[in-house]
């Protein structure tokens, strides 16, 4: 199969990339590299193609089967709003455009974070609350995808709080496992927000990747929540970081450092449509995929990710 991966240089743009051709597929990958890097394709045999796919003449030669599309600002404290919502609005309709020449299967990239600090666990048809221009590009994208899933495959995935290798670019916007693990493997007290009861849904990124292949089969177009179903606190975090580092280091606390208004309390998915759907359910436990993306962080090196 010929696929596209669009921010296939991202973090799960590249673990996307490496495992579809690990699985056989033809692979091409664009990305502009603004925040994305060559360094997550080490090892990656397909074509690469630096360009932005949200520009307004935004044109790639070639076919393709199944088109993945991840690229997008993806901070959502990028400081243009208006820079957000355009080019990630302008990117998604210029990749229908291509799957509809193509006749091709649109897999795309929406965020839980248009949940806002809505209910939990938080299910797909539930209030959308906006707190950020990401978001609400994001909600964009879902009502546009909406308007045409009975005349295309076409599935929306609204992923949880990923983690994993292939992180490191994202710099501030990479995990919280990332940054709290490294301040902990150079022995720091790890520093969380008062008084550390805010809970996240986190997921493992091969299983992200897991859900975001399966969305190619799924049973009708959706649009889904990829998470693990399970929320833990910052605080159980830090114990669950302890125990796979081997060390016995005390939370700090600080203040809270933004507007109560645009920052998300609790993530945790309902599960239920990605598995009714897409047949996804998460195979990686939160201490297990730690675990996993440590060694390979070790291997690799934590200033080399």
């Amino acid at each position: 199969m010929k696929c596209l991966v669009t921010g296939g240089a991202g973090f799960i743009g590249s673990n996307l990339a490496l495992e579809l051709e690990k699985q056989g597929h033809e692979v091409t990958v664009i990305d502009n590299l603004l925040t994305g890097n060559k360094n997550n394709l080490n090892g990656f045999n397909g074509k690469f193609v630096e360009m932005d796919v949200s520009d307004n003449n935004f044109n790639i030669n070639g076919s393709f089967d199944a088109i993945f599309h991840e690229a997008a600002i993806t901070d959502p404290r990028y400081p243009n709003d208006k820079e957000t919502y355009n080019k990630n609005v302008r990117g998604f309709k210029n990749m229908i455009k291509l799957a509809q020449k193509n006749n091709a299967k649109l897999i795309y990239a929406s965020t839980a974070s248009l949940y806002g600090n809505g209910k939990v666990p938080m299910h797909e048809d539930q209030k959308k609350e906006l707190l950020s221009a990401y978001g609400s590009s994001k909600l964009e994208m879902d009502n546009m995808a909406e308007k045409l899933f009975d005349k295309m495959h076409m599935v929306g995935l609204r992923y949880f709080n990923v983690f994993g290798p292939m992180e490191k670019y994202k710099e501030r916007a990479a995990s919280m496992i990332y940054h709290l693990g490294k301040q902990m493997k150079t022995g720091k007290n790890p520093r969380i927000f008062k008084f550390g009861e805010q809970k996240r849904d986190h997921i493992y990124v091969k299983d992200a990747v897991d859900a975001t292949i399966k969305a190619l089969s799924a049973k009708q177009s959706c649009v889904v929540n990829v998470g693990t179903g399970i929320a833990t606190t910052f605080n159980n975090l830090i114990n669950i970081l302890n125990k796979v580092l081997k060390t016995n280091l005390e939370q700090e606390y600080f203040d809270m450092p933004y507007d109560p208004k645009t920052y998300q309390n609790n993530t945790q998915a309902d599960t239920k449509k990605a598995k009714q759907f897409l047949g996804f359910k998460s195979r990686w436990g939160l201490k297990d995929g730690i675990r996993d993306y440590f060694d390979f962080l070790d291997n690799r090196g934590w200033d080399n990710e």
